[in-house]
């Protein structure tokens, strides 16, 4: 475990991006650059179950802590991504505080939680290191929950106030169209969508997070109190550096 759970409650801001192509040699690449954090995407993400495995060895020699969005918050979803050594869970559209607390608990080995315990497991070092590992889960695994419509709007003070729920993490694209305005992310309604939100977490002594598209928007964001900050992706960094090779030997091509 790379300790990112306790530098986001000491309320540090750790940047963040999205692994989206299911593939090793990229997450090894975008580990290899810093980032504090990074996401495999298995919700809208090219890969599978499989290929985490190869992405999360690959990024074992990164400094960045390897977190992986699961396609809903059934257990056995979130309990095979754990025992592939998984830093953290994210899990989306959860709506109220029910589906928090189904999260939670299939984060948590017994008495806490409903996780299934197996020893032989990649998290664990097959073994070598079980009980260390069930000693500190709690502790180390960062449970990650988005606030996506507005029906978790209505009960993001339930949702924060869930132990085992460590951040809100505000998915944009989702929150603006539920509210109608999509990809209006000036737009008031949004705007107080994340005013709520991050009220919430803060009076449970919780972070919020988000993904924002535009690097430049990093310090709107961070300044109103967002600690957990995503831009970009590795299939997003494929495709504007092939955008930008070739504009560069388009301009060359015409001298």
């Amino acid at each position: 475990m790379k300790g990112l759970k306790k530098r986001i409650k000491q309320g540090e801001s750790v940047l963040g991006c999205w692994l989206n192509l299911g593939s090793a040699l990229t997450a090894e690449i975008v580990g290899q650059t810093g980032f504090d954090w990074v996401l495999i995407d298995l919700e809208h993400g090219a890969g599978n179950e499989k290929d985490v495995l190869a992405q999360l060895q690959a990024l074992n020699g990164s400094n960045s802590a390897v977190l992986v969005r699961v396609e809903s918050s059934e257990h056995q979803r979130i309990h095979r991504i754990l025992d592939l050594g998984a830093e953290g869970i994210m899990v989306p559209h959860v709506d109220n505080d029910d589906i928090a607390k189904k999260v939670v608990s299939g984060l948590r080995y017994p008495p806490e939680g409903i996780r299934g315990v197996a020893k032989m497991v990649r998290a664990s070092n097959f073994g070598k290191s079980f009980d260390d590992y069930h000693k500190t889960a709690n502790e180390n695994i960062l449970g990650v929950v988005q606030i996506e419509c507005l029906e978790a709007l209505d009960f993001v003070d339930e949702i924060a106030a869930i132990d085992g729920v460590d951040v809100l993490f505000i998915g944009p694209a989702d929150l603006t169209m539920s509210l109608g305005i999509f990809g209006q992310f000036d737009h008031p309604l949004f705007l107080d969508a994340l005013s709520k939100t991050i009220m919430a977490a803060n009076k449970a002594g919780k972070a919020t997070g988000i993904l924002i598209f535009n690097p430049d928007d990093y310090k709107k964001y961070n300044d109103m109190g967002i600690r957990m900050i995503a831009c970009g992706a590795d299939a997003t960094f494929v495709v504007e550096g092939a955008r930008n090779m070739l504009q560069k030997l388009t301009v060359q091509k015409a001298l």
